[in-house]
């Protein structure tokens, strides 16, 4: 290649890469996408705006697509080698293979309410299947605060800076070749314990099959017998990760410190446990995430009993 060619391809990565989607139902941009920020200073996704930017890998290369909803349409633009890719999976990013079909929520008050006031609340799917999987496996165990750090860390110092405009500098998150290789030590000083540090290395050895294994998977209980297959990895981590890469939209984070007791209060107010969360939500069956997020949005939440206290061993394995 000549260096004229040379600068061509260059100037082609660098310059911005545009489509227009328009979703055929409402589409609520920040509370569907937006649950992927880890934290307000997550390297991989900034809200900047009511713009929202992700950095991320594609099999064509890195990428950094910004989502801009404005009049019943979405504007995704993207930049790098992997922006074609980027901006193909925009659709899915907005919700597009969120299926409702079958979801009652007037079997509870507060559910049919948060519907009613919410219609463009959609389950995003990223397709990150690793990616998702080693934030899940940093989160296991520990406040939000410590397992956003963490990641923010790790992925600032491991993976790969975002082309384009950023509002801020932003990071792709290494691929498992590159998780596999971090030492000791630097997990140590990122704040992940022994237990999970080795559970991602370990994942990571095994990325490529685990991620066309998950992929191919066609039910949530064959998603759950691939990842928990992981040692280390249990059913709060292979849900997490359902929700986030594949939009799971049945995907339930049993075990998670918080969530039945969240639940519990929604739906009846009193706090239950994670049987009874399971019962409370068996009539949502096939929809118990969208639920789960429908109960979020509805802004109604448990008061709070005491000082917040770090967990011990509550998100399971």
């Amino acid at each position: 290649m000549t260096m004229t060619a040379d600068a061509d391809a260059a100037e082609a990565a660098r310059a911005p890469h545009e489509i227009v989607y328009r979703p055929e139902h409402p589409l609520d941009l920040l509370r569907t996408v937006g649950m992927l920020r880890r934290g307000r200073n997550d390297p991989t996704t900034v809200i900047d705006g009511g713009v929202i930017w992700r950095a991320l890998r594609t099999p064509s290369g890195i990428a950094t697509i910004a989502l801009r909803a404005s009049s019943g349409e979405v504007r995704a633009t993207a930049w790098g080698p992997g922006a074609g890719d980027a901006l193909d999976r925009a659709p899915r990013l907005c919700g597009a293979d969120d299926d409702a079909e079958g979801f009652d929520p007037t079997r509870h008050p507060l559910i049919a309410d948060a519907a009613h006031r919410h219609p463009g609340l959609r389950l995003t799917r990223t397709d990150e299947v690793f990616d998702a999987l080693a934030c899940a496996i940093i989160e296991q165990k520990v406040t939000g605060m410590q397992a956003f750090g963490a990641w923010r860390y790790l992925v600032t110092r491991y993976g790969e800076r975002a082309p384009g405009p950023t509002p801020r500098p932003m990071h792709a998150a290494p691929p498992h070749s590159v998780w596999r290789t971090i030492p000791s030590w630097i997990w140590q000083r990122a704040g992940v314990e022994p237990p999970q540090s080795k559970t991602l290395v370990r994942a990571a050895q095994r990325g490529d099959s685990i991620e066309r294994a998950t992929r191919a998977a066609e039910t949530g209980v064959d998603r759950d017998r691939v990842l928990t297959s992981l040692p280390g990895i249990g059913l709060w981590t292979s849900a997490e990760t359902r929700i986030r890469a594949l939009g799971d939209a049945d995907a339930v984070s049993v075990g998670d410190y918080h969530l039945a007791h969240q639940v519990g209060y929604a739906l009846t107010g009193t706090r239950t446990d994670d049987d009874g969360m399971l019962a409370l939500l068996a009539p949502w069956a096939g929809h118990r995430q969208r639920v789960l997020r429908l109960i979020h949005a509805s802004g109604v939440q448990e008061p709070r009993r005491g000082p917040r206290l770090a967990p011990e061993d509550h998100r399971a394995r």
